[in-house]
């Protein structure tokens, strides 16, 4: 099928269909950004309008890089030590950042929490291992210097959607079991222990992008998943190191862990062709014996809980909130 091929990233168009493709990318970016921006114009959007305060680009590596930058969400009246929230921000490995996806570090500082809200490299000019090597160091970033401003790095959830879903899903691997990927070992050294994991609409096996073709999905929809894969995954990087790109195939294999697994919370919409891989991902946790929630909410399309005015997404944010009041301590009073 002409658009199961590789793309090449060399700048040039090789055919129709990667022009198509690009097309599209382009569009899908600029509508997310677009979005995003429209929406921080908003009185709401303000960080000091919920009582949180902002630190923004703080390097987690010395690159000098912005890919290796990350935000600070935080309650600016604290009492004590608050829990720490790493995000991993979407965008299919290959769009997107921390500045676009400020809703989630408001919607989760609100909560009294410190939120530290990560960039990392994009493909395909840096394919796999990068962002999940970048989101990794981030991680021992935190645990390092959460209390710095003022998190308890023992009260740790580990979040994101999309293709941060998925690191965040790797990172509870890596941080259960013991991994031959130094950036995963380096990880699992540090003996952390997250409280939840909540990944949302996932994508969860990125190297077989195939196995949604049986949808009859829309060519815009198909392509953007197939340039995940391809962008992401390129032919040149052998099955047998993928293990922390396809957490599903790890998560539904017998491969042992070392300490338990967290509980995970996994909201995804109907609407969101993605769903199939939560609910694998959901029947693989079960069968090892792991707490986790699921919720599926009707018609709706991916990402729909950034659409933080619509009805959905706030019923979203509150199954968000009542999967973690079940393990987090929180003032009462948070909004």
């Amino acid at each position: 099928m002409d658009t199961l091929k590789a793309l090449t990233f060399d700048g040039l168009v090789k055919s129709p269909t990667e022009m198509r493709r690009r097309a599209g990318s382009v569009m899908v970016e600029a509508f997310f950004r677009g979005l995003s921006g429209a929406g921080r114009l908003k009185p709401r959007a303000r960080p000091e309008a919920h009582g949180l305060e902002l630190l923004s680009d703080i390097p987690y590596l010395p690159s000098g890089e912005t890919h290796h930058l990350l935000d600070v969400y935080r309650p600016k009246q604290r009492a004590g030590k608050l829990p720490v929230v790493l995000y991993v921000h979407g965008g299919g490995f290959r769009i997107l950042s921390k500045e676009t996806h400020w809703l989630m570090g408001l919607m989760f500082a609100r909560r009294d929490m410190v939120v530290f809200s990560i960039n990392y490299r994009l493909a395909p000019k840096h394919p796999f291992p990068a962002a999940h090597e970048d989101a990794f160091a981030a991680l021992r970033w935190v645990l390092e210097h959460a209390h710095e401003y003022g998190g308890d790095a023992s009260q740790l959830i580990l979040a994101g959607e999309s293709a941060g879903a998925n690191i965040v899903s790797s990172m509870a691997i890596a941080l259960t079991s013991e991994r031959p990927e130094p950036w995963a070992k380096a990880v699992y050294d540090t003996g952390a222990r997250p409280l939840a994991v909540l990944p949302a609409c996932g994508i969860f096996e990125v190297s077989r992008p195939e196995r949604f073709a049986h949808l009859g999905l829309p060519k815009l929809i198909f392509d953007r998943i197939v340039e995940v894969s391809r962008g992401y995954l390129p032919d040149t990087i052998p099955m047998d190191r993928r293990t922390l790109a396809d957490p599903l195939l790890w998560y539904e294999s017998d491969a042992p862990t070392t300490r338990p697994l967290p509980p995970f919370f996994l909201p995804v919409g109907m609407g969101d062709v993605l769903w199939e891989d939560t609910q694998r991902l959901t029947k693989a946790l079960q069968r090892r014996g792991v707490e986790v929630e699921a919720k599926y909410y009707d018609k709706e399309i991916h990402a729909f809980h950034a659409l933080y005015w619509r009805k959905a997404a706030k019923a979203c944010w509150q199954d968000h909130y009542a999967f973690l009041d079940r393990y987090v301590a929180r003032d009462s009073s948070a909004a």
